[in-house]
């Protein structure tokens, strides 16, 4: 199953990728099992939740662009379930990022509160190099999170960045050896844990709306341009492109 779940301490889910072969990248059907796992660890007495890939090679490589790349308004509600990009979601979540970080994988990343990386991995939004909008968060969260220039940067040049650069700009908090991030991630989550769940979620829910209701706000919007990019030109070059690994030819 790609999407796991496991309970290492007293109220710690670890929620494991697993899609090696592939970096972890998701499919539709993998978001939507993600979805079933918020939903579920949302009611459980669950207090901190570690998110990390399998492996390590790959936290998440984002969508799996050799599937469904459809985005109607319907799969757009689910995507955004999946990585909780308009939730304001309860329980406090630790990115335990064990290698490459990508496209929706840097959207997944950006919905999780406390982020720990290998010293190996790199970060980046690769979309626009393959003609994809990347509306699974990043448009609205990069600027609130990290500001305009270095959002900007990440968003418009398509480059991957290293670890360290990612600490410096504030994309993540710490980077250990890889044999660390696991650990250091649930170290992090029994510490999250021990504290009150009715203070801890209160602020969790408190300082990610404002980020969940723009958003939202955002929607409609980043539908129309989406679906402007996905209905283009480019946008059948780019996949094209990336499924035939190639450079692709933008005319």
């Amino acid at each position: 199953m790609p999407i796991t779940v496991s309970h290492p301490h007293r109220h710690v889910a670890l929620v494991s990728i697993d899609n090696q072969a592939k970096r972890n990248a998701m499919s539709r059907a993998d978001m939507k099992d993600l979805v079933a796992v918020w939903d579920a660890l949302e009611t459980s007495d669950v207090r901190a939740i570690v998110l990390t890939g399998a492996g390590d090679k790959a936290f998440c490589a984002g969508a799996d662009v050799s599937g469904d790349l459809s985005a109607s308004e319907e799969m757009a509600r689910m995507i955004n379930r999946a990585l909780l990009k308009t939730s304001s979601y309860p329980k406090p979540i630790i990115a335990a990022v064990n290698g490459v970080c990508a496209g929706g994988g840097v959207e997944l990343m950006l919905s999780c509160d406390i982020r720990v990386a290998a010293s190996h991995a790199k970060f980046g939004l690769p979309e626009v190099k393959w003609a994809i909008y990347p509306f699974g968060g990043a448009t609205a969260k990069l600027v609130h999170q990290i500001g305009f220039v270095h959002a900007m940067k990440l968003l418009l040049t398509a480059e991957m960045i290293e670890a360290s650069e990612a600490a410096r700009i504030g994309l993540i908090n710490e980077v250990v050896a890889a044999e660390q991030v696991l650990p250091r991630a649930l170290a992090i989550a029994e510490l999250i844990a021990a504290n009150s769940p009715v203070a801890v979620q209160a602020v969790k829910r408190h300082v990610t709306a404002c980020s969940a209701e723009l958003a939202l706000s955002q929607e409609a919007h980043e539908q129309q341009l989406g679906d402007q990019v996905r209905a283009s030109a480019d946008f059948a070059e780019g996949v094209a492109a990336f499924r035939e690994k190639r450079v692709p030819d933008y005319k």
